[in-house]
Parts: structure tokens; C-alpha cells; sequence
């Protein structure tokens, strides 16, 4: 999987557009990053920026608009709304895809090191990536403002993580963090009423409303003993949330900031606003997700839908994220285009097609051509994800089998099992001409001096090592589909027995053709001893492979 990361630094400028774009002209600058989004605000003196790319990338681009903005923006003449501290005032990083909370709070670690080193700037880290427990809070970080800053520099307390603990009256400080993603998603009424959209947001959000004796509308305010007011907390964590009416449509609104949803997604947030509203004699009509959204999100969101209605969730990303927008009404008040609104999708499209992308007609004329990738490493895991798609196929065909209701869970299972399998491999296929190329650009280097052939030499072993591992990779995962399809040559749909055994073919043909991308790059290895493990693994490999495909066979044998 590519691992993506988001990053949305605040700058202390929203007024002036000259030095917007200064600034994002240096994070578009920067290759291997894509400008999502810039929202400036004239009122709050400030602007948010979000782009996304892979961790390295993005931390560049981060360093570089951090610079653009010390040398642009001085925090001695600035006033806004906002709160703030710093010409970069904030620069969170979110994990998208590939990317572990822990791992991405690491990253904000090393731009936060960065940021004081190279750009000069005075750094806080916060949330995620907080080196101190009591900076984990922003408003506590940020606390006295740009204002108070001169004053808490000169508190050992508040020495900063990074970069120069001096007061520097033109670039304040920053605060850097790492946090989960925050998806802004609205669900939709059959209600005018902004009171009553209100009253729902109440019942749903984390904050929940103040508690009041007698009556809950008019009643006065309960608190406790040390005179504060008492809250009734709402039904979802990390939510926040509110009621409007919007004229454009004519409907009323929650509008909700999930601010975290592997704690509470867009899905179970629906379907508590459905259940909150019917309470109240309203109905929920649609939903509409403003910005991007994580695919994780929306394929979560697809096979908990699925799951309902007791129905295979072994289907392809496209079949999840078309049951999540029907389920979630996400097409109500517009369209809902995946490739304009999930963000992985969206960089997909902007950092350069892949082979897997192309038609079946594409890819086989780019095999053919003159070109000498994609070769066959490429087509071996091409081969091995319609194996593998194969075997999902019959699983997912079985799990609607009339009479055989209640085994779909069973065979779902194998469907996510072989859908795992195809999804990786489509990957690989990709990953093998890429790790070709890594080869070619590392016989491009220089090699005039002793030092320069040295790095080259390197650079070549390190490559071949990759050109390696990557269709020993193929060839691990395509034995891996067997395991469903022979399953499916045992208890899948009989009528299906047929596309099981093509599978199985499929899937010892890419096998065996990875085997021979090992075998040719094994041996341009300088290092004799991990050459032989690839080999006599893979050997391995190949052998069961073989043996496992005439066990299909064999099976189905007696079927057809």
C-alpha cells in the first residue's frame, strides 16, 4: 500500500493574498505533493492549507512553506479572531493510508526537528506527537497567545521541543502535531426547524447538553457543588456537532466534525442520527460528506451496510463505496464522485496513473511495446490478482446461493480472504516495474570517482534487492489465494467448480512466472549468501505451488 500522509499547516495570514501564494507555490513546488485545499479567512487574519503526498514529501514541502512563511509573515503587525502564536501557527499531519498513528507521530517529530533547525522556527509538539504529557492539549500549548510568548520563553518550563528557545518577535512559534482525520459530514432532515435539528445535534454529540431540572428546554441550569454546570454527555465520542438550516436546499442540518473516526465513523454517526430523529418524529432524508473523506472510511462504511443485510463484503472497493453512498444518501443534495472526494483516490490521479489503471487493452499494448517494462514480473502478478479474483468470485457468488442463507458469513469470510489477496497482488504489479526502474535509474548514477562508484555499486545491490523481493512477494501472495481457492473447489458453488480451477491455474502460472524474475536477478547479487535464501525459498515456493494446483485439479476432477 502507498503510505499517504495529509498535513494542514495554519498560517498566520489571510488577508494578503501575495503571500498565500507564495507559499503555496512552495509546497507545489515541491514533487511528489498534492495542493488539496487553501482556505483563507479575512476576519480570522488566516489561512488553512492541506496537501497530502507520501511522509518524505510532505515534510519537505511542510519545511519549505514553514520558511516561506518566516521570511514572509511578521507576527509583531498581525491581528485576527483566531487564536494564534506563530507565522506557521499550527502544522498537524494526518495518516491517510499505510501509516500508523505512531509512525505519523514520528514523522511530526522529525518535521518539528526540521522546522527548528531549518527554518528557524521555535516548536511545540502537541497531541500525537507531544514529547511531554502536559503539551498534549493545543489550547494549553498556545496558551497567553503571541502576546504572552516573550514571557513563557523565559520559563525553563516552556522551553520549546525544537529550534530557538529566543523570543523572535517576526516568527512567534509553532505548534506541531500528529492527529487522526477529521471529516466533516452533515446529515439531512425532513425538518425546516433549526430548533429541532438542534435538539438532535445534542442528543449525538460528545458534549452532549446542560442538564436542567423540570423542564429540559426552560428549566434552570443544574450544577454541582462546585457551582459548575452539570452536562448530559451524547451518544457519540469524538463528535462534535450542531443544528442549522440550510436555504439552498430547504432542509435542516446536523452538522458534525467527526474528529475521529476509527472511534466513531461516518457509518454508526448516520445511523445514531437516524435513530435520534425517529425519536423525535423526524426522518433522515441523506447526508453529504463536505471536503474529502479516507477510503478506509468508505469501505467501512460499505460492509457495515452489507453485513446488514447479511450480504457478502468480499466485493470490490467500487461495490463498498456505491452501498455507502446509497446507504448514507451521500447523492442526495449532489453527486458523489469517489474520484473527486476520497482523498487517496484523488492523489492517485494527481501523482501519476498506474499500470492497473489502464484497460485491459492498455496494459497489454504497453506490455508489448518497445518498452521493456512492464515485463514479466509485472504480468506474473497481473496473472495472480485474476487468480485470486477468481477465487473470490466464486466465494462471493456462493454466499447468495439460494438455500444456503446461512452460511454467508462463512463464505464472505473467504471472500475478504481472496479480495486481501487480488488487492495486493494489483499492487505488485505496479511495484515490479517500479523496482525495475530503481534498477535502471541506479546504473545512471555517476561513477567518475572512487567514492561515486562506491555509492553506485550500493545503490545497484539495494535495488536488485528490491527487484527481488518484490516477485518473491508475488509469489508468496498468489500461494496464498490458493488457500481460498481450494476451498472453493471443496464447498463453493458448484456451478462455479470451472472458474476454480482456472484460478488455480492462474495462480501457479504467476507463481512460477515470479520465480523466474527471482532466478534472473538472484543472480546479479554480490552478496552470494541472500541470493541462495531467495532461491531455495522460492524453490520452495514453486514446489507447493505446483503441488497444490494438480490437488485442485484432481478435485474438481470428479465434479466436472
Amino acid at each position: 500500500m502507498k503510505r499517504l500522509i495529509e498535513c494542514v499547516p495554519n498560517f498566520s495570514e489571510g488577508r494578503d493574498m501575495a503571500v498565500i501564494q507564495a507559499i503555496t507555490d512552495a509546497v507545489e513546488a515541491v514533487d511528489g505533493v498534492k495542493l488539496l485545499d487553501v482556505d483563507p479567512g479575512a476576519a480570522t487574519n488566516r489561512t488553512v492549507v492541506t496537501f497530502a503526498g507520501e511522509p518524505e514529501d510532505v515534510i519537505e514541502a511542510a519545511v519549505v512553506a514553514g520558511k516561506k512563511a518566516a521570511e514572509l509573515i511578521d507576527m509583531s503587525k498581525h491581528t485576527g479572531e483566531h487564536p494564534r502564536f506563530g507565522c506557521m501557527d499550527v502544522c498537524p499531519l494526518v495518516p491517510i493510508a499505510g501509516v500508523s498513528m505512531e509512525e505519523c507521530a514520528e514523522y511530526a517529530r522529525a518535521l518539528a526537528k526540521r522546522l527548528g533547525e531549518e527554518a528557524g522556527l521555535t516548536i511545540y509538539c502537541y497531541e500525537a506527537a507531544a514529547l511531554k504529557e502536559e503539551r498534549q492539549n493545543l489550547a494549553v500549548v498556545r496558551a497567553g497567545e503571541y502576546e504572552g510568548l516573550q514571557e513563557r520563553l523565559s520559563d525553563p518550563e516552556w522551553a520549546p521541543d525544537f529550534g530557538p528557545a529566543t523570543f523572535n518577535a517576526r516568527s512567534g512559534a509553532t505548534a506541531v502535531s500528529a492527529r487522526d482525520f477529521l471529516v466533516a459530514y452533515n446529515v439531512n432532515l425532513n425538518t425546516t426547524s433549526t430548533r429541532r435539528a438542534n435538539a438532535i445535534a445534542f442528543d449525538v454529540r460528545e458534549k452532549g447538553r446542560k442538564k436542567r431540572e423540570g423542564c429540559p428546554l426552560t428549566g434552570p441550569i443544574v450544577k454541582d457543588e462546585d457551582g459548575n454546570e452539570v452536562w448530559i454527555p451524547g451518544a457519540l465520542e469524538c463528535v462534535k456537532g450542531i443544528g442549522w438550516f440550510i436555504e439552498e436546499y430547504g432542509v435542516a442540518q446536523i452538522s458534525m466534525n467527526l474528529t475521529n473516526v476509527s472511534v466513531t465513523p461516518t457509518h454508526v454517526a448516520f445511523d445514531t442520527c437516524v435513530e435520534k430523529s425517529q425519536a423525535r418524529g423526524i426522518r433522515v432524508t441523506g447526508s453529504e460528506i463536505v471536503g474529502l473523506v479516507p477510503l478506509e472510511a468508505m469501505l467501512d462504511a460499505g460492509r457495515y451496510f452489507l453485513r446488514k443485510q447479511k450480504r457478502s463484503t468480499g466485493v470490490s472497493d467500487r461495490d463498498l463505496i456505491h452501498i455507502a453512498v446509497k446507504s448514507m444518501g451521500l447523492d442526495e443534495l449532489a453527486p458523489f464522485d469517489p474520484d473527486k472526494k476520497i482523498i487517496e483516490y484523488v492523489l492517485r490521479g494527481e501523482l501519476g496513473g498506474r499500470l492497473v489503471d489502464r484497460t485491459m487493452e492498455g496494459f497489454t499494448h504497453e506490455t508489448a511495446s518497445e518498452s521493456v517494462a512492464p515485463g514479466g514480473g509485472s504480468v506474473a502478478a497481473a496473472v495472480g490478482a485474476l487468480g485470486a479474483a477468481l477465487g473470490t468470485m466464486v466465494a462471493n457468488l456462493s454466499s447468495h446461493k439460494r438455500g444456503w442463507d446461512e452460511r454467508w458469513e462463512e463464505f464472505s469470510e473467504w471472500a475478504e480472504k481472496g479480495k486481501a489477496c487480488h488487492e495486493e497482488l494489483l499492487a505488485l504489479v505496479d511495484a515490479d516495474t517500479d523496482a525495475f526502474n530503481e534498477i535502471m535509474a541506479a546504473f545512471g548514477l555517476p561513477n567518475s570517482t572512487d567514492e561515486e562508484q562506491a555509492e553506485r555499486a550500493a545503490a545497484i545491490e539495494a535495488a536488485t534487492v528490491k527487484a527481488i523481493e518484490v516477485p518473491y512477494r508475488t509469489m508468496e501472495v498468489s500461494l496464498q489465494s490458493m488457500e481460498v481457492i481450494e476451498a472453493m473447489a471443496e464447498i463453493g458453488l458448484p456451478a462455479s467448480a470451472s472458474d476454480a480451477g482456472v484460478a488455480a491455474l492462474c495462480a501457479r502460472t504467476a507463481v512460477l512466472g515470479a520465480y523466474l524474475n527471482v532466478l534472473i536477478n538472484a543472480k546479479e547479487l554480490t552478496d552470494g549468501e541472500r541470493a541462495r535464501g531467495f532461491v531455495e525459498g522460492g524453490g520452495a515456493l514453486r514446489d507447493e505451488a505446483m503441488a497444490r494446483e494438480a490437488a485442485v485439479l484432481e478435485t474438481l476432477a470428479e465434479k466436472l
